[in-house]
């Protein structure tokens, strides 16, 4: 079944949770899309987990676009949604307009994601005819601007702050909303205060949705965050392969006459 936005709404009426991960490549996305993931997100975590940058700020659009068209012509079934870089969109609703239309027309995602209570750009974009996933709570572009990595709405006064964002996102027009890293129990408060759904990363389980990096999940990077849970430990048997591989070369069992014309 082809996943819409309105997929995800109608899921999230009939209490049906839904999973995402993020992919850049053609393999993941192929793969996760024949696993059922509802959701592929082409990150800008490609930044920190492909490009070797450190965070997710210097990703460039032009950087994101061929991930995104990888994504989107091998996935069958999943929504892809890409990511609007840092500095993408800030500046204003038509430099996010802009950007959302080129993002769309060169990868053929089916929406869009952008970070923070940017009510005028999500707004603008939606009216254009252009799905938004809107992001709040911890948001890794702005990390030096939330002094590192903590966790967002501890206190009353910013859990007060972060359900009017996501009330305000909605009202704009998002189809969804990312929670990510806050309390668990102000994760459940914003997820039924809401008619769009929630997708949580290091939010709790009351969310309508969850969503991890691949590699997080995979096992593939040296290290994870607390809230990834790794379902492979792909780093280490890729490490394991490759050493089996040498050996092979050294010794001369590879190529064996199986592996030679």
């Amino acid at each position: 079944m082809k996943i819409r936005t309105s997929t995800l709404i109608e899921l999230k009426k009939k209490g049906v949770r839904f999973a995402a991960l993020t992919s850049y490549d053609m393999h993941t996305a192929s793969i996760f899309d024949g696993a059922g993931i509802e959701v592929l997100l082409v990150g800008d975590s490609a930044s920190d987990n492909v490009l070797a940058n450190e965070g997710t700020a210097p990703i460039t659009l032009e950087e994101i676009i061929p991930f995104g068209k990888a994504v989107a012509r091998s996935a069958n079934n999943s929504l892809v949604v890409i990511d609007l870089p840092f500095g993408s969109y800030e500046v204003s609703a038509e430099q996010a307009l802009i950007t959302s239309i080129r993002a769309m027309k060169e990868t053929g995602a089916a929406a869009v994601k952008l970070e923070g209570a940017k009510i005028e750009q999500i707004s603008r974009i939606v009216d254009n005819g252009i799905p938004v996933m809107g992001h709040i709570g911890f948001t890794p572009q702005t990390l030096h601007g939330l002094a590192g990595y903590k966790v967002q709405g501890r206190d009353q006064e910013n859990a007060d702050r972060l359900m009017a964002e996501c009330l305000a996102i909605q009202k704009a027009g998002a189809f969804a909303i990312v929670l990510e890293m806050i309390p668990a129990e102000l994760a459940k408060e914003i997820s039924i205060a809401l008619e769009i759904p929630t997708i949580g990363i290091g939010a709790g389980s009351e969310c309508d949705g969850q969503i991890l990096v691949w590699q997080d999940f995979a096992g593939l990077g040296e290290r994870s965050p607390k809230f990834a849970k790794k379902y492979l430990n792909l780093r280490e048997s890729l490490k394991e392969a490759a050493t089996q591989y040498r050996s092979d070369v050294q010794n001369g069992s590879f190529p064996s006459a199986d592996q030679q014309f």
